[in-house]
């Protein structure tokens, strides 16, 4: 097998993964993932794809992320590597497909509008 190449974005996070056969090593910029996500939470999210179908073992994955949060990050790698076990058994997708992460979450900040104090929340108007 060669190594897989995917993209997986989340908000402004973009995360490239590159995924080839091996013991089930997870490397994020460098890092192991554990010491990059350090909470049990974000740990999870990185890791569900693969425990969904079997794979903790399996593959070992290196992974170059950058923009947006933590959080963002995280999902965005999620997604990446559910399109990289997809691309190599498709019968992958029966499982992961109703999970809902085959689905690029479309949400993003609001942009500020001009004269007002965020992009909904306006400035407070007192009369004297």
């Amino acid at each position: 097998m060669d190594t897989v190449h995917k993209i997986g974005r989340r908000k402004t996070a973009v995360a490239r993964i590159y995924l080839s056969e091996g013991t089930g090593t997870i490397t994020v910029n460098k890092k192991d993932y554990k010491s990059y996500f350090t909470t049990g939470t974000l740990q999870y999210k990185v890791q569900q794809p693969l425990m969904l179908t079997e794979n903790l073992t399996s593959y070992d994955i290196k992974v170059n992320v950058y923009g947006g949060g933590v959080t963002g990050q995280a999902e965005a790698i999620r997604l990446a590597i559910t399109r990289a076990l997809v691309s190599i058994e498709p019968e992958h997708r029966l499982v992961l497909k109703p999970e809902g992460l085959l689905t690029r979450d479309p949400r993003m900040v609001e942009r500020k509008k001009f004269g007002q104090k965020k992009a909904r929340k306006k400035f407070q108007f007192s009369k004297r």
